[in-house]
């Protein structure tokens, strides 16, 4: 498979996962390392998150879960929020799997990424969330 090749599958990956964000990201990039662009487009979304062997809904939890445990990350868990939810998660999903993640990785991280979930939810339009438990 040829690099521009591995590109062009990896926008498609990444287009439909996370839409627009997704582009906005590389865009970014473009004029500081257009490499890393790259890199994100073919080996990330062409290469591993367009592999069968994990559904993007499950790509999606893993996601949010290690960036939540990295700390820090609040502007790539923006775009994986809104990915989570265009490959079908629930806000309910979403914000349980960001409560979880307090037992492994601490409260002071799932509280940041709970609250980047109130934005994404809130300019969405899903809150309030109301909890059935």
């Amino acid at each position: 498979m040829t690099r521009e090749h591995r590109y062009t599958h990896g926008l498609e990956v990444l287009e439909r996962i996370d839409g627009e964000a997704g582009r906005r990201v590389v865009d970014t990039l473009a004029d500081t390392s257009p490499e890393l662009g790259h890199q994100i487009v073919a080996w990330a979304f062409g290469d591993m998150y367009a592999r069968p062997e994990l559904a993007p809904r499950e790509r999606q939890l893993v996601t949010l879960g290690i960036l939540t445990a990295l700390g820090g990350c609040e502007i790539e868990l923006d775009v994986h929020i809104n990915a989570a939810l265009n490959v079908g998660l629930s806000p309910m999903e979403i914000s349980e799997a960001l409560l979880h993640s307090a037992v492994y990785c601490g409260m002071p991280r799932a509280i940041n990424a709970t609250l980047v979930a109130k934005k994404v939810f809130g300019e969405r339009g899903l809150l309030p969330l109301t909890n059935v438990s």
